[in-house]
């Protein structure tokens, strides 16, 4: 009986799995998605290639690579991919918008507490103490891709100058990618072995089996081929879904209104997110601090402490931002309901083009595969975003162990310098407590954030 129920079912077929077996698994699979990228992408390979079969191991790493090239959260996109296979575009959609329903659910409703009690002491020392946590939490992430991407000076010089470009510069995130990308790409095509991309998830061999095996089978499913007249329909349908709200808003609100200005920033944080949630927060920080005033800096870390012990795609951060930038600036609106038309419209312009992204590209995928130009741009990228994280924890690092920091500027950079007499020792302590704790101990991150958010409010009712 065992081993009849392991056998394939019918190859290639998306009929094979009934629908309603793979809304289960998928809500599932949104239920575990925390961690992270790797910590979601493991979630499913253990479900859907090792436990339910539906899917074997070369196909589930092709196409987890193909989202690795993509702007966007590339394990939401891999359950796009993977829903598609299995139940064409019904099936991505499903799989797609359950992964981050759970998380969108759960960040709205903690904005809600954080915007009425923000200020209550013991919701204060609670986030005072994921901040700390989240520090170190990014720091790991530096050491993390940094051990991955930095294989050869190359990569080493792209990373430092990305850097550099970000920190002292205040270079746009999106040139910085750009720049990369064209480097990489010319080093590719040029076939200079030091733009060969080490990237990639590594899959558990011990549980691997054929695609063969898998209930979807090895052979490409008849829906799964390219097909022009298919992706120019598919790709028009979505393009309205995700620029029509914007183009709406701009022409109804002006540029200047609070949701135009969401609509359109996140719209273009959408194709340049490659590298994942951490290589863009600090180009989101930066403008909905500096530029467009809607956060405190500090308040980006509580958005993110949030993300880290929610599931779904850590991304989700950038609902937060939209949810205070329009309780900021409701204009006639009730602020609540301001604030949460703001975290859907950022949902949706963020997540959106993910699903052009896979039903545009995903037929057509597999003449890109091995392609060197190809390869040295997304290694490029990869390396550019190390130091784009770097910058990132060192922002945090400024905002939450400084009380007080000053801007110096000269010689075209400028960037903050901390007053070393304002100190948050507390803060400090909770992060080489946390960093001790992910660094040394290898403890589980919700583990840490929930410890670290503890000993906030703890400080918090005792000072």
């Amino acid at each position: 009986m065992t081993a009849q129920l392991k056998k394939p079912l019918h190859a290639a077929s998306p009929h094979a799995i009934p629908f309603a077996d793979a809304v289960r698994v998928w809500l599932r699979i949104a239920a575990l998605s925390f961690g992270g990228p790797a910590g979601q992408i493991a979630v499913m390979h253990r479900i859907l290639v090792e436990e339910k079969r539906w899917i074997g191991e070369n196909r589930f790493l092709h196409a987890l690579n193909y989202c690795m090239l993509l702007p966007g959260p590339e394990a939401q996109q891999l359950a796009v991919y993977i829903g598609w296979l299995l139940h064409k575009t019904k099936g991505g959609l499903v799989a797609g918008s359950l992964f981050i329903l759970p998380g969108f659910v759960s960040i709205l409703a903690l904005s809600y507490i954080y915007a009425a009690f923000g200020d209550v002491g013991l919701v204060a020392g609670l986030f005072f103490g994921l901040k700390a946590a989240v520090l170190a939490i990014v720091l790991y992430a530096v050491r993390r891709i940094g051990a991955r991407a930095l294989q050869n000076w190359a990569m080493v010089s792209i990373a430092a100058a990305a850097f550099i470009a970000i920190f002292l510069f205040r270079i746009p995130f999106p040139a910085i990618i750009l720049a990369a990308a064209l480097v990489g790409y010319a080093g590719g095509r040029a076939g200079s072995p030091l733009f060969r991309l080490g990237g990639g998830h590594p899959a558990d061999k011990h549980n691997a089996f054929s695609d063969a095996e898998s209930a979807l089978g090895e052979a490409i499913p008849h829906h799964a081929r390219p097909n022009l007249a298919w992706s120019l329909r598919v790709s028009a349908i979505f393009l309205a879904l995700w620029l029509g709200p914007v183009a709406l808003l701009f022409a109804l609100l002006g540029p200047d209104n609070v949701f135009s200005q969401i609509a359109g920033f996140f719209s273009q944080m959408a194709v340049v997110t490659f590298g994942g949630a951490y290589a863009v927060l600090a180009w989101v920080a930066q403008a909905a601090v500096q530029d467009y005033g809607w956060l405190r800096p500090g308040e980006m870390l509580d958005g993110l402490g949030m993300a880290e012990t929610t599931p779904g795609p850590l991304i989700m951060v950038v609902q937060f931002v939209g949810f205070l930038a329009a309780l900021r600036h409701p204009g006639t609106l009730d602020p609540f309901l301001a604030a949460t038309f703001g975290a859907i419209l950022t949902t949706w312009v963020t997540f959106v083009p993910c699903f052009l992204w896979i039903f545009l590209g995903a037929p057509f995928i597999e003449r890109l595969r091995n392609d060197p130009a190809l390869t040295g741009a997304m290694s490029a990228i990869t390396a550019a975003v190390v130091g784009v994280i770097l910058n990132l924890a060192i922002w945090f690092a400024l905002h939450v162990l400084f009380r007080e920091l000053r801007s110096w500027t000269g010689l075209g950079m400028t960037f903050d310098v901390p007053v070393w007499s304002t100190v948050n020792l507390p803060a400090l302590l909770l992060t080489l407590a946390s960093t001790v704790a992910i660094f040394r101990f290898k403890a589980p991150m919700p583990a840490v954030l929930a410890a670290s958010a503890l000993a906030g409010a703890a400080w918090q009712v005792i000072g």
